[in-house]
């Protein structure tokens, strides 16, 4: 059900309001586009012509290659550390189907091209691909050779048709997976795109599709489409699709609502022998309820899926759906992860089924006799038993094929991992798209990396610490990676725990990225232990890749749940102090005018404090910020200097409990008394005058600028402040020749003046304060 507006206001409140660990943070660690090249991060493939214009991407580890495929060609990529010697494949529209695709009114551009949209792998050294062949779907099987070979070749003798397993449009919505030779999709088969289904091609066996007849699918968007076991009876196997679909509103109104789903098929499913001939006779469906509990039992629910990741478990655990969701409302747009256990999906999928007598009535649990073999179930063991021959969904009674097909529904959600989602985003400039995992063990416990693509070419690194069963997930945005130099949506991403590496695609290309870089947070303990990267440690001497040791002496120092560097680098930190002092930097100001003292804390998440020792004051104070004194992100902003704000400043950075001073500035202030003696005005040569007007005099007050700006720390820039305030070409009356002579007496002037306050500033700059003062 859509969320009402209070409900959404509520979230809003808890989330901006309250400050709860949902609340709003920034990522501890920002890395711009050239970052990661420069550091050798990541790596970027565009293709030869700049662009690869990419639809689809199949991670094949075994063969240690990427596969692309793009407008109107494949590509293929070798795994190493750069991209050496892609290969690319050219295929093009059939004659005459370009031709023809305009003719029916689509755009030459975007619409008439062969879109490759599904790579899969068919053999031990083959591919299916199928492309949009400029909205007549074809598919071809293509030769990637043995393990270890490097070949990418399209076999010309193996093109046909692809309806039903390819969209037409190169941005419509589908999923596919290929089990058994034979393909599975989810799609919308029609040139208008009307006609959604999920289809079954390929292979021996007839091919098998939705029965249109009952309208199973209401305008769904399909996400994901995997082959889950459901135990260790192979004829059991199903594929599971994730998708969202536009219904009725259940309340019977005229609305219609978005919903989230995740619907299965028996890979075993023959249809049926007189009902359902040819269409899926084991197709069932539940809800995905992803949502955050608000006040009086309400709820605020994220219904449209946006992408799904399976977090597959090691032997003996249940797999783990990781799927991202949004939200669209008139108050905002928000995002939120939701985590699922397969054997939670499998009890709903045993639950009753929804039942309603009429589209006025509301939706119940079926109360009536439930015939055998149970709908939806797959032909197994269990269903041929002695007497009761069902070995095949052929054999299935009428009467069970004809509640499938009036009941695909199940009654009862499937609700997250502790009934809420471990990561809610209402704050975000930019949009998240996908969303890929890695499991990651660490020093105190075993983490979860969520990686999440946005709409603006960055990668977001997450993690979401889980208190207790019913407690708020604490997030934590470890890094943003500005992943691509233009922003572009990301469109696929495929990681790869093995080589420790991500690949990410958008339109534009596709990104290596690897997954952790420790020497990036700093080279001190306390930095590395502030990261709280699952991925890195402290090893004594700099901070490096976490590997679990079996021994129990322990070598690495990492806090991932508390991030306390003064528990986990005490001895460490007076070394540090020691060895680093902070130095002090000397600043000068001038009384009432402003002052900037400049302090970047590394980590955005950190707060910053300042702190001011005067001269015989016993210790420092803290400043306090008002209308005259202002802190921003960037440092504190004096706006009209007095002599008592002379003193010392101490920026100090506050972590976690953990507190380090990160700047030192001497603040000293030049009384306006001072600055004519020293600054005193020199008379400088009269420029001609304009169409006979009166020579203009130098402005009184340039000192301060020049001071303001140069600060006696940066003296080089006195010449090009000059040349600019002193040499620019623009005067408000006289005419371009006499502006030029203008131009000219200014230019003259500025150099003059800006050698005589160039060496002023130099003679000033070696005096100490008392001889100024003495002046």
């Amino acid at each position: 059900m859509a969320p009402s507006a209070w409900a959404v206001y509520c979230l809003l409140g808890r989330l901006l309001l309250c400050g709860g660990s949902l609340g709003p943070s920034v990522p501890r660690l920002r890395l711009s586009y050239r970052d990661l090249l420069s550091a050798n991060r990541s790596a970027v493939f565009l293709g030869p012509r700049g662009s690869l214009d990419l639809r689809a991407m199949y991670l094949d580890e075994y063969r240690d290659r990427l596969f692309l495929g793009g407008r109107d060609a494949l590509y293929s990529l070798r795994l190493d550390q750069a991209w050496p010697d892609p290969r690319e494949v050219l295929w093009l529209p059939q004659p005459g189907q370009r031709e023809e695709c305009v003719r029916k009114g689509r755009d030459a551009v975007t619409d008439c091209a062969n879109f490759v949209r599904v790579l899969q792998p068919h053999n031990r050294t083959h591919l299916l691909a199928c492309g949009t062949g400029a909205f007549q779907p074809t598919c071809a099987l293509v030769t990637v050779g043995h393990r270890g070979e490097h070949v990418l070749r399209l076999e010309p003798g193996s093109v046909e048709g692809g309806r039903g397993r390819c969209p037409h449009e190169p941005s419509r919505p589908f999923a596919s997976t290929f089990v058994g030779g034979e393909l599975y999709t989810g799609l919308t088969a029609d040139f208008l795109g009307r006609e959604a289904m999920i289809f079954r091609s390929g292979g021996s066996r007839p091919a098998l599709r939705s029965d249109s007849d009952q309208s199973l699918l209401h305008d769904p968007r399909f996400v994901l489409a995997a082959r889950i076991p459901d135990n260790a009876d192979q004829d059991n196997d199903k594929v599971y699709f994730f998708f969202s679909e536009t219904v009725p509103s259940p309340d019977g109104g005229p609305d219609r609502v978005t919903v989230s789903r995740v619907g299965r098929v028996c890979v075993n499913d023959a249809g049926g022998q007189r009902v359902l001939v040819n269409k899926w006779s084991t197709f069932l469906k539940a809800r995905l309820v992803c949502s955050v509990p608000g006040p009086g039992g309400a709820e605020t629910h994220f219904d449209q899926l946006e992408d799904v990741f399976l977090l597959w478990p090691r032997a003996g655990k249940s797999l783990e759906v990781y799927a991202l969701f949004s939200l669209v409302s008139a108050v905002f747009r928000g995002f939120a992860v939701c985590v699922y256990h397969m054997a939670d999906v499998w009890e709903v999928f045993n639950g009753p089924f929804a039942h309603r007598d009429g589209p006025q009535h509301q939706w119940g649990p079926y109360g009536g006799k439930v015939p055998f073999p149970r709908p939806g179930v797959c032909p197994s063991k269990m269903t041929a038993q002695p007497g009761r021959p069902f070995g095949s969904t052929k054999d299935y009674p009428d009467e069970v094929l004809q509640f499938a097909r009036a009941h695909p529904l199940m009654f009862r959600p499937v609700r997250p991992r502790h009934g809420r989602p471990v990561l809610v985003k209402t704050h975000l400039t930019q949009q998240l798209r996908q969303i890929a995992v890695d499991r990651v063990e660490a020093e105190d416990g075993v983490y979860d990396v969520i990686f999440l693509g946005t709409d603006s070419g960055s990668v977001l690194k997450v993690i979401a610490l889980q208190a207790g069963g019913s407690a708020e997930p604490e997030e934590v945005i470890l890094e943003e990676l500005q992943v691509f130099k233009v922003p572009t949506p990301v469109t696929e991403m495929e990681i790869s725990v093995k080589r420790q590496m991500l690949y990410v695609g958008s339109h534009l290309g596709v990104a290596r990225l690897r997954l952790h870089q420790c020497e990036t947070y700093g080279s001190a303990c306390a930095e590395c232990c502030l990261a709280r990267d699952p991925y890195c440690a402290w090893d004594g001497a700099s901070c490096t890749r976490y590997r679990p040791s079996t021994s129990k002496r322990r070598f690495r120092r990492q806090d991932i749940r508390h991030g306390n560097p003064a528990l986990q680098c005490l001895d460490h930190s007076q070394e540090e102090e020691a060895t680093e002092p902070v130095a002090t930097a000397t600043v000068y100001g001038t009384e009432h005018n402003s002052t900037f003292l400049e302090c970047q804390p590394r980590s955005p998440q950190a707060t910053v404090r300042w702190f001011l020792q005067r001269p015989g004051d016993a210790g420092p104070e803290q400043v306090k910020t008002d209308e005259r004194v202002l802190q921003t992100g960037q440092g504190l902003l004096l706006r009209r200097l007095s002599r008592l704000d002379a003193g010392t400043y101490s920026c100090t950075t506050v972590e976690h409990g953990f507190s380090q001073t990160v700047a030192c500035l001497a603040l000293e202030v030049i009384v306006a008394t001072q600055l004519d003696s020293l600054f005193p005005q020199e008379p400088r040569p009269a420029e001609p005058p304009a169409r006979g007007g009166p020579a203009s005099a130098p402005p009184k007050a340039w000192y301060k600028d020049i001071l303001q700006l140069i600060g006696f720390a940066n003296l080089p820039r006195v010449d090009e402040y000059c040349e600019r305030v002193w040499c620019g070409a623009g005067e408000h009356a006289g005419s371009s020749r006499s502006r030029g002579k203008a131009a000219k007496g200014k230019s003259w002037a500025g150099l003059e003046l800006g050698k005589k306050v160039k060496s002023r500033v130099q003679a000033e700059h070696n005096r100490t304060p008392r001889e100024v003062e003495a002046t």
